[in-house]
């Protein structure tokens, strides 16, 4: 079983980079956060989710441990695939996904294609208790950990701003702002600057 890969950066995809370690070229499937961080013929050090089924052997990279068991219990839920699962850890940092999970609100996890209500509140209820066990975000960088509800998200989107312009441009906004309206106001500023 792959759990780690360490190589450089062939070429990358859509949703997918090739990882050559050793003179031989592994396919993985990253999140477009991680795809796009990874650069060409640098290295990289991917944790591995090996996923096993009759046709096929996909492989799937995450940069920390936490996000690695975070995906891991994704798919311990009916009805949620890797796919699905890559999907919800694209949506903002893993603090800000375990702090929706926590506290019960499924609205962040709507927004991946393919998870209804009923998946997300079932995501939300059994996984409540449960993701308090992950392991802690040792070497996790401050870039990409902001805080962005999805409230915050979907008011940037009905304005007409991706789900990604929006995330990131709230991730940008200082964090001692705490009133959301404010941070809206900051983050379209930023989002007007360019």
């Amino acid at each position: 079983m792959i759990s780690f890969l360490r190589g450089t950066i062939l070429n990358k995809g859509e949703g997918f980079v090739i990882l050559e370690t050793n003179n031989v070229g592994y396919k993985v499937f990253v999140g477009t956060i991680l795809r796009d961080e990874l650069k060409f013929e640098k290295e990289a050090e991917l944790y591995i989710y090996q996923n096993i089924k009759e046709d096929s052997l996909d492989l799937y990279g995450f940069r920390l441990m936490a996000e690695l068991e975070m995906f891991e219990l994704l798919l311990s839920i009916s009805g949620i695939g890797p796919k699905g699962a890559l999907g919800v850890l694209t949506l903002g940092s893993l603090e800000d996904i375990k702090d929706s999970i926590s506290r019960g609100d499924p609205t962040l996890l709507i927004k991946v294609s393919g998870i209804g209500r009923k998946t997300a509140e079932r995501v939300v209820l059994e996984l409540r208790e449960k993701i308090g066990h992950l392991s802690p975000m040792a070497g996790a960088s401050s870039a990409g950990q902001g805080n962005a509800s999805g409230d915050e998200i979907d008011a940037l989107m009905a304005l007409g701003y991706s789900m990604q312009q929006a995330r990131d441009t709230l991730i940008q906004v200082d964090k001692k702002i705490k009133d959301s309206g404010e941070r809206i106001r900051e983050a379209l500023k930023k989002l007007g600057g360019r």
